[in-house]
């Protein structure tokens, strides 16, 4: 800096400032930037450019450079118009390109995190959700095409081998022709329902029992039922089974007359008249044992026993 300060006072009125002096003003200009109590006290009070120059040139005195007066007034020219300071460009498409390729590293990470974050989200949507939908749509298009008309084709046929004309033929063509209709409709869940009911009735059709009384000991072989909607009247019950032809407990279907509720059952009251109630009642009161306990036979291909005994066809589930 010193032999800087000494070339410059050889040569006082140079055509234009050597590189060494415009060095030195840059020095000046950051020192008086640093002493920003200096700057505060001088330039904000707008005193005489001097007494800056000379507090100026004391502080490089304090650090053995001797600065030139031409160098001093060009570094306090410098910072009142800011020369040497860093303005940034205006706005622009030019600052926004220049900005974005800086900081690409930045966000190119980013883009590049956000473009993987999204694929392992399509990947995970795909996975579990859009290709099962896809093979679900795709299985009941095929169940709708193929596989419902197919079974209830199948079980229709297999009524029309099992059941004699009348009303059970005519409940399978009705539930036949109600499952087609859903088929054509697309609803592939009344389609199913109507293929249920068509397996029920050819079950149905399928099953044959005898009913017998019961009379075992401590068992119940009828009851009666006293109506709420009229107490002064009676409903009487006859308790039967349903049995194979080796005498195994089959399970049928039960309506109850009472709450409408359906059950598979083994055992089961069917109503009868009063007459007959009394009759088997005198029967079993007699010795312990019903002699007459066939009440009905249930027949493959039909849809209801023959009763033996006077009956509406009523039951009950529980007694």
């Amino acid at each position: 800096m010193a032999a800087v300060a000494e070339r410059a006072g050889r040569d006082p009125n140079p055509a234009a400032p050597p590189l060494d002096e415009m060095m030195l003003a840059m020095d000046v200009v950051d020192t008086l930037r640093h002493a920003e109590r200096l700057v505060e006290r001088e330039l904000a009070a707008d005193q005489r450019d001097l007494e800056l120059k000379e507090r100026l040139r004391e502080i490089y005195r304090s650090q053995g450079i001797e600065v030139p007066d031409r160098v001093l007034d060009q570094g306090v020219a410098a910072l009142r118009e800011g020369r040497f300071a860093y303005r940034p460009p205006p706005p622009g498409m030019a600052r926004t390109l220049a900005l974005l390729w800086v900081r690409r590293r930045r966000w190119l990470t980013g883009l590049v995190l956000g473009l993987a974050g999204l694929a392992a989200l399509f990947a995970a949507y795909a996975v579990f959700f859009h290709w099962p939908e896809q093979r679900r749509q795709a299985a009941e298009r095929q169940e709708l095409v193929e596989v419902l008309p197919r079974s209830m084709r199948g079980e229709l046929d297999r009524i029309r081998a099992l059941a004699r004309p009348g009303e059970a033929l005519a409940a399978a063509e009705r539930l036949a022709g109600a499952g087609s209709a859903a088929v054509d409709a697309g609803d592939a869940a009344a389609a199913r329902a109507r293929l249920g009911e068509l397996r029920a009735l050819r079950e149905l059709l399928e099953q044959s029992y005898v009913l017998r009384i019961v009379s075992r000991p401590h068992q119940p072989s009828g009851v009666f039922r006293i109506p709420a909607a009229n107490p002064r009247a009676r409903n009487y019950y006859v308790i039967v089974e349903a049995l194979d032809a080796q005498g195994r407990p089959v399970s049928v279907p039960i309506t109850s007359e009472e709450d409408g509720r359906t059950a598979q059952v083994t055992r089961f009251g069917v109503r009868v008249d009063q007459a007959t109630y009394d009759r088997v009642r005198a029967d079993k009161l007699d010795d312990g044992i019903i002699q007459n306990s066939r009440f009905g036979e249930k027949r493959r291909g039909e849809l209801r026993p023959d009763y033996a005994f006077p009956t509406t066809g009523g039951a009950i589930l529980e007694w």
